[in-house]
């Protein structure tokens, strides 16, 4: 292998995806990373234009342009006779994009907008790398799969949508604050002016909000006092106006979002979540008792599998939003009231951790400019 001083070395490095935090993030952990390695680098994302991205990678502190791009609805609509068009002007703007800034890699994240980019990428044969979140591939990544060079998985068993020679199992990029929340306990309760040896139920529904989990904690408000259960709910900025009547009455604390996840994992005892890549990594190195509720409205249900892959290892629990009327009591009154239940959830999750994400990523992506 050739021998490249990286101190001297100005590569350009061009990222996409998008549409989702959980696409955008883990497209700036591993700029970050990079940027680290290779001071000198410069970079250049490519988003979907109205999408979070345009904001998100900005306030991060890198440079992004936005392509007309849209996914697929699944019903006959406006923007789905929309899409031609919109793909056309995509593929378009992106060769211009690729072709002005000159990469000497790319990488995807998954979303719309990675997918022309990418594409355009390939065909001007520059390295590319993609990142798949999902223990079910997203259309845009499967599409890409034979066009790329790497393919950096989080879950087993994906050969069966990529080619297996390119696969790489590193996980998913995450927050590094997670690594230690063990010795933040103490500190985070009194962040949060929790209670000191009463259980801590964590409930996170996503950035916006989940209304089906939204709408099992307001009716499970008696109940889980009852269990003698403090509360840390993060119900979305959608509806925070909606839930924020509850906030500080029987041990319930309501934000629209958490900026201090550290000390919101290291205070739970036990977690409720959705069931998004990001999120599922993010609980792996958490290692605390997790009941998923899947959202249904999602592509190819990928966060039902996403949360199945961790129940099979005996590793969490989980309750479809069809069934929370009828579980959710059962369920959580087991869980509480079963220590050695918790503890045995806790250590297997744990197991499942891939605490060296970003950096086994950004290993395959010097490698590719090392080439």
């Amino acid at each position: 292998m050739r021998i490249v001083n990286r101190e001297s070395k100005t590569y350009k490095i061009i990222l996409s995806g998008g549409g989702t935090g959980g696409h955008i993030y883990p497209a700036i952990a591993i700029a970050n990373d990079l940027k680290n390695r290779l001071p000198n680098a410069e970079f250049l994302f490519v988003g979907a234009k109205d999408r979070m991205e345009m904001e998100k990678v900005p306030q991060a502190g890198y440079d992004i342009k936005g392509l007309w791009i849209s996914g697929i609805q699944r019903k006959l609509t406006l923007k789905n006779l929309m899409f031609p068009f919109k793909l056309i002007s995509s593929l378009w703007n992106a060769n211009k994009i690729v072709k002005a800034f000159k990469p000497d890699v790319a990488i995807g994240t998954g979303g719309f907008a990675s997918g022309p980019l990418l594409y355009m990428a390939a065909s001007k044969h520059i390295p590319c790398l993609i990142q798949e979140q999902n223990s079910y591939p997203g259309i845009t990544n499967k599409l890409l799969a034979k066009k790329v060079q790497k393919i950096c998985v989080a879950y087993d068993n994906l050969e069966r949508f990529f080619p297996s020679d390119k696969i790489i199992k590193t996980g998913n990029p995450v927050r590094q604050d997670l690594l230690n929340i063990e010795t933040k306990t103490v500190e985070a309760k009194d962040f949060f002016n929790l209670k000191h040896g009463k259980y801590t139920l964590l409930v996170l529904g996503g950035s916006l909000g989940a209304r089906a989990i939204n709408d099992l904690i307001e009716k499970e408000l008696d109940f889980l006092d009852t269990q003698n259960v403090q509360v840390i709910w993060q119900c979305g900025k959608l509806y925070y106006e909606q839930y924020k009547i509850y906030n500080n009455t029987k041990d319930i604390q309501v934000y629209p979002f958490l900026n201090n996840m550290d000390f919101a994992y290291a205070t739970s005892d036990i977690i409720i979540s959705r069931a998004g890549a990001s999120s599922v990594s993010e609980l792996c190195i958490v290692g605390k008792p997790v009941i998923f509720v899947p959202s249904p409205n999602v592509a190819e249900d990928h966060q039902t599998k996403n949360a199945m892959a961790i129940v099979n290892n005996d590793a969490a629990m989980i309750i479809k939003e069809e069934d929370l009327d009828v579980d959710f009591e059962n369920k959580f009154s087991q869980l509480i009231q079963s220590p050695e239940r918790q503890k045995q959830l806790a250590a297997n999750i744990k197991k499942l951790a891939l605490v060296n994400a970003t950096k086994d990523i950004v290993d395959e992506v010097v490698k590719l400019l090392e080439r």
